[in-house]
């Protein structure tokens, strides 16, 4: 987010990059360790846009535009992996919980943005952020068994 004027993006952007390639890497370990000898290549498709011909509002907007459904996908199949018991190792169920909670409230953090910065929002098909903060997905409908992200 080197081109986003403001310092609560580059913070943004910085965080991001951070955890998700160390996410990528503790997966990959763990694919090497788990199941040796398994590839490990996927069919790669970006989710977000090429963001490098924006900069500042044009550049914020679109990141968070994009950026919200990314992490809304990653919250979705945390939890289902989550719900549905598929993961075989506790380490994975543990990653899982800390993406679809982290990323659940980055959602917030981004569609504050969004409606601080640019007049509008994105909404949040999984319900109201639960006030005091916490494990945000956890608990009864929407979010537990039997809510549209335990389906």
């Amino acid at each position: 987010m080197a081109g986003s004027g403001r310092a609560e993006m580059r913070a943004l952007g910085e965080s991001i990059v951070t955890t998700q390639s160390a996410e990528i890497g503790k997966m990959n370990a763990w694919l090497a360790q788990w199941y040796p000898g398994r590839p490990t290549t996927v069919d790669y498709r970006p989710m977000m846009r090429d963001l490098s011909g924006l900069t500042g509002d044009a550049l914020d907007e679109t990141f968070l535009r994009d950026m919200i459904p990314h992490h809304m996908a990653a919250v979705m199949m945390s939890q289902r992996m989550l719900v549905q018991g598929r993961a075989e190792h506790r380490e994975v169920a543990d990653f899982a919980r800390t993406v679809r909670d982290t990323q659940h409230g980055e959602i917030f953090q981004m569609n504050g943005y969004l409606a601080d910065w640019f007049g509008g929002d994105w909404p949040m098909p999984y319900g109201a952020h639960p006030a005091g903060g916490g494990a945000p997905c956890t608990g009864g409908a929407p979010w537990g068994p039997g809510g549209m992200m335990g389906r």
